[in-house]
């Protein structure tokens, strides 16, 4: 099994505003600190907002931020609306599906109950259980360390 480049950079984008909360963030930002395509970007960023998980603010000012919450966020929730396009397998596209043994073969819910158990796991974890604490992703992705005052 492998993740689509759109779910992939849905994660990346949405971890980058995470961790910069509290302001709005340019695509150009999230391309360069992910190492993305600003084009590609824009359409995965265009189905995140689509979709709730981000907001867009137009203008001078604007830029992207988190919808909701990061602890709200599931990275299955992202999963779904990301990979649900994708068939798992050959059989789970009727109109694509050439396989012989459609009608007598147990393996497609052998499957569909592994995709679900995989989607359940990470329905447990949440932006917020990437993000916090994660010195190293901050120091990655720019974000400035909070001194204490003196």
């Amino acid at each position: 099994m492998r993740l689509t480049t759109r779910t992939n950079l849905a994660m990346r984008t949405l971890m980058y505003c995470a961790v910069h909360t509290g302001r709005n963030i340019r695509t150009s930002e999230v391309a360069k600190a992910t190492n993305a395509s600003e084009n590609h970007l824009g359409q995965v960023i265009n189905m995140l907002g689509q979709t709730g998980f981000i907001e867009t603010v137009r203008g001078r000012g604007g830029g992207i931020r988190l919808a909701r919450n990061a602890q709200d966020i599931t990275v299955g929730g992202v999963f779904r609306v990301f990979e649900a396009g994708t068939p798992f397998a050959e059989c789970f596209d009727a109109k694509e599906c050439t396989c012989p043994l459609i009608s007598v073969c147990r393996l497609k819910g052998a499957l569909g109950e592994a995709l679900m158990a995989f989607y359940r796991s990470l329905d447990a974890i949440t932006l917020e259980s990437l993000v916090k604490d994660n010195t190293g992703l901050k120091d990655l992705l720019g974000v400035e360390p909070v001194t204490a005052p003196a």
